[in-house]
């Protein structure tokens, strides 16, 4: 909130002879953080929703129906959550453009929203399987076994019964997504070469990399402290359902 030539003239740790929000005015227009804000809303958005839903169901399946091969399909899933990007980023690029060759168009997949949004769900989605496995295994059986008698079909078992006793874990890893996926720079940088397209932190990074784009540090410190509101404020309003989801399952468990 200081200018950042009296911050070199005097110190970090001087007192401040002007404060006001000039930086973060400057970091609003020559950052273009609005557009990366949309750019992260448009990947972040389906990413969360669209991972809960998966790993929600597929969980559900697992815990709730026997079969053959249910603690190898959890195995599965969770094993492509433990990869490291820098390791599957080779094989995925090799992926898309196999699978754009195949469409007729091989960067289809390369520098487009589409897929980094794909990228995130196959990554997220065996992390948040695991965990709300966990969180299945402590209701009892018996409310499902009660609702198969009364003739509950599968998707009314799903939708009906298990989805909203479901919430408050739901909510938690959905924090927990958002921010993994806001934060993430690799996927951003890797997978798109346009810089009108790419997400927020990806952007910041190669903003703040190259220091001749914006010379002046107060205004990078401004732009950094806008980019991490809305985690913050998300937190803010769902953090009693962040903290229950944390606990239920241990406490269900001791129960």
């Amino acid at each position: 909130m200081r200018p950042y030539s009296e911050v070199l003239m005097h110190g970090i740790f001087s007192l401040p002879s002007h404060v006001g929000l000039d930086n973060y005015l400057e970091a609003i227009q020559q950052m273009f953080i609005g557009k990366y804000f949309f750019n992260t809303a448009v990947i972040l958005i389906p990413v969360v929703f669209v991972t809960l839903f998966f790993a929600s169901a597929i969980a559900f399946v697992i815990t709730k129906y026997d079969f053959k091969f249910n603690l190898p399909l959890l195995l599965l899933f969770t094993a492509g959550s433990l990869l490291p990007p820098q390791v599957i980023f080779l094989p995925i690029f090799k992926m898309y453009i196999l699978i754009g060759s195949w469409l007729g168009n091989k960067s289809m997949l390369y520098d487009n929203y589409l897929g980094i949004i794909l990228i995130h769900i196959a990554l997220q989605t065996g992390f948040a399987t695991f965990i709300l496995n966990s969180y299945l295994r402590t209701i009892p059986k018996e409310i499902s076994e009660q609702a198969q008698v009364d003739g509950a079909s599968i998707f009314q078992h799903y939708f009906v019964i298990v989805l909203p006793m479901m919430k408050a874990p739901l909510l938690t890893l959905g924090i927990l997504i958002s921010t993994w996926v806001y934060n993430d720079f690799f996927w951003g940088f890797a997978m798109m070469k346009s810089d009108s397209l790419r997400p927020m932190s990806t952007a910041l990074g190669r903003i703040g990399a190259f220091r001749q784009l914006i010379p002046d540090q107060g205004v990078l410190a401004a732009g950094s402290l806008i980019a991490a509101l809305p985690l913050l404020i998300l937190y803010l309003f769902l953090r009693k359902h962040f903290m229950s989801g944390i606990i239920l399952g241990p406490v269900a468990k001791a129960k």
